[in-house]
């Protein structure tokens, strides 16, 4: 194993420098700033950024936020997010907002998400990889005549095809209006969809759709919805029916669920080692949910 050793100093400067990439992203064409260069771009950027962030993400037909965009997410064209235009002075009235690419050369005019199959780029339909289609609107095969446009069959993890899935931009107004998360004011470049870690998995898997904390306990009590987690809907009768009193009974006034885990943990690993003590068999695995 090779030890990297950093000399008094070397962490937080490494700390700053992660700090400085990223706010400024790709706007210093990869020549670092100067201190006052710096100061002026965040003085200038950040409110700007703070006030028009833009959300990007892949939604189902049913609206779901299937994929969350973040800065390192790859468009059609190859390139990451934060390649692309994120910072507007003044957000565009039209509708899509267009993210076009800005890495010298390429063609791509608005930012596109394209799933992938485990680490490789999907196919279309004409058995061709993504990569392998132009990016100029109407991705066309570069590698075949009879390919009309890029269409693939893959499916996505919530059920629904990627063809009937749609790159959605949108702005903290629009999303507050649809009840959707937009987390917590970040000077960060390209950041999309993110709002916490949760955003990082997949839509469907997400029970946290915030990704900035525990669910309120309203929201938690809330009747099983049509549109709620696949799992929340396979076992309500069985979350419903199994433990929840036993647990509330055992809870102590103002214990929080940290404390009341540990708690309960500590407890089962002294009554363990009684046990051995007694010459008695370890007590059975905790019985998990079916």
């Amino acid at each position: 194993m090779e030890w990297l050793r950093l000399p008094p100093g070397g962490a937080a400067a490494v700390d700053e420098y992660l700090e400085y990439r990223r706010i400024v992203g790709e706007d210093d064409g990869g020549k670092l700033f100067t201190p006052e260069e710096y100061e002026e771009y965040k003085r200038k950027v950040i409110p700007m950024r703070l006030q028009n962030r833009l959300f990007v993400s892949w939604q189902s037909p049913t609206g779901l936020d299937c994929i969350l965009i973040g800065p390192e997410t790859r468009c059609f064209c190859t390139h990451r997010y934060k390649q692309h235009k994120t910072d507007f002075e003044v957000i565009p009235q039209q509708r899509p907002i267009l993210l076009p690419c800005r890495v010298t050369g390429c063609a791509c005019r608005a930012y596109f998400y394209v799933p992938l199959n485990g680490a490789q780029p999907i196919r279309c339909r004409c058995k061709h990889f993504a990569d392998q289609h132009s990016v100029v609107p109407g991705f066309g095969c570069n590698a075949c005549t009879k390919c009309s446009g890029f269409h693939s069959c893959f499916t996505c993890g919530c059920g629904q095809p990627a063809y009937t899935h749609d790159t959605v931009v949108e702005t903290m107004q629009e999303r507050l209006a649809q009840g959707k998360p937009v987390g917590q004011d970040i000077p960060y470049a390209a950041m999309g969809g993110l709002t916490g870690f949760s955003s990082l998995i997949d839509g469907y898997m997400r029970l946290d759709a915030s990704g900035i904390g525990t669910p309120s306990a309203e929201f938690l009590n809330s009747p099983v919805m049509a549109m709620d987690h696949p799992f929340l809907k396979a076992f309500q009768e069985t979350l419903t029916n199994v433990g929840s009193s036993q647990i509330c009974s055992s809870r102590r006034p103002g214990e929080d669920d940290m404390a009341f885990f540990e708690r309960r943990f500590q407890e089962r690993i002294k009554m363990e080692k009684a046990a051995k003590k007694k010459g008695k068999a370890p007590l059975p695995p905790t019985k998990k949910l079916p």
